[in-house]
């Protein structure tokens, strides 16, 4: 099997099982409902953002605008540079990272360009699809759904803590999804293990570089530049 074949693979199961999870979410419960997996250490509970990963939010509906653009663009230069690793002979694990950040980009975006038009809201019911009303949201409007918590630590802030003291304390408090995952695992991994790739390259610019500017001797002992 082809690297192109295994890269495209991963995209496809990647966004096949982020879209699954989500729209079971989306169509079996209502928002601030939960399960609980593991007891209190895993957790899906449903919640929706405005805004990017792990429920960071970015301005109004113009600022989703803006975001949902920016996705856009970030999927259209992942895929330029997924294509052209394709055609060299580079580590497929450095593919595959990419192709986990380009999965996970293109299942949140797929959220924020449609779930508000085929979904009705989750206040207070579960969202049916295609509703006669139509949905609660426009094109790039929608929310993202985030559904995995995992609450591994609980308790209190020691009162000697300014600000926090006596507060409560979780880790790891964000929800997340498989989409936000994806993304993180994808970068995590090449900072990791593939930052020397970009380094070499980098090298590789600055000889190259300097061989240019080399200047050129002429037969009659006089240089050039």
């Amino acid at each position: 099997m082809s690297t192109k074949v295994k890269s495209i693979l991963i995209i496809l199961v990647v966004l096949f099982l982020d879209q699954a999870l989500k729209i079971w979410v989306k169509t079996t419960m209502m928002l601030g409902d939960e399960h609980h997996i593991i007891k209190d250490s895993f957790i899906i509970h449903f919640i929706e953002n405005n805004g990017m990963a792990y429920g960071i939010e970015f301005g109004n509906n113009i600022g989703k605008y803006f975001l949902s653009i920016f996705r856009i663009i970030a999927i259209s230069a992942i895929g330029w540079y997924i294509v052209k690793l394709w055609k060299r002979d580079v580590s497929f694990g450095l593919v595959a990272c990419f192709s986990l950040i380009m999965a996970g980009a293109i299942g949140n975006i797929v959220d924020s360009a449609f779930y508000g038009i085929i979904f009705n809201d989750s206040y207070r019911h579960v969202a049916t699809w295609f509703p006669a009303g139509g949905g609660y949201s426009s094109f790039l409007q929608g929310r993202v759904v985030d559904m995995l918590y995992f609450p591994l630590l609980a308790g209190h802030y020691p009162s000697w803590i300014p600000y926090v003291g006596g507060d409560d304390f979780i880790f790891f408090r964000p929800v997340f999804n498989l989409a936000d995952s994806s993304i993180t695992v994808g970068i995590v991994a090449i900072l990791i293990f593939y930052r020397g790739f970009f380094e070499d390259k980098e090298e590789s610019l600055d000889v190259d570089s300097g061989e240019s500017a080399k200047p050129t001797v002429k037969t009659d002992g006089a240089s050039e530049n």
